[in-house]
């Protein structure tokens, strides 16, 4: 199973394939970031990140994608333009037939760390440990991307499990 985690945004989009192996484990296959120029109209950053998410899908070909939910926000400005970003994700993901999950940041550092209360470090720590991974993926929101993946492989076979 090949997973695309995203980590939306409208500056910055996450992104991480992670696959499953024969043995049970975890394995990287890219991850990296969408960046979108500031200064540009906002419709037209929408547009790059949604290509470029078209191109990754065409070319990691995925089985499946996960991304993350929007949590309440105290700047709305900021909420609103993640949103639209996502909007556009889900469309790209959806023309793409692809099944998708959706997680809570809550969700993603239960299943990842272990603990729903996990800061930023200790998700990146765990996300490095269980990709068997040298160093903390970098930038930020790829590694948020790969928690992002590894949370819908883990419940997705935790689910296949309890449907037998």
């Amino acid at each position: 199973m090949r997973i695309l985690g995203i980590d939306p945004g409208t500056a910055t989009t996450g992104y991480g394939l992670v696959s499953s192996t024969l043995q049970g484990g975890l394995e990287t296959i890219g991850f990296g970031v969408i960046e979108t120029p500031p200064g540009i109209p906002l419709e037209q950053r929408l547009l790059l990140l949604y290509r470029r998410l078209k191109e990754l899908i065409f070319f990691y070909l995925p089985d499946g994608a996960a991304v993350e939910k929007i949590f309440f926000q105290r700047n709305v400005k900021t909420a609103i333009s993640v949103s639209q970003a996502r909007g556009v994700i889900l469309l790209a993901l959806a023309e793409s037939d692809l099944k998708i999950g959706e997680y809570t940041p809550l969700e993603i550092k239960l299943a990842v760390a272990g603990y729903g209360g996990a800061d930023k470090n200790q998700v990146q720590q765990m996300v490095r440990a269980i990709l068997g991974l040298s160093e903390i993926p970098r930038p930020d929101d790829a590694a948020d991307a790969l928690a992002v993946a590894i949370c819908h492989i883990n419940s997705s076979h935790v689910y296949n499990e309890i449907q037998g």
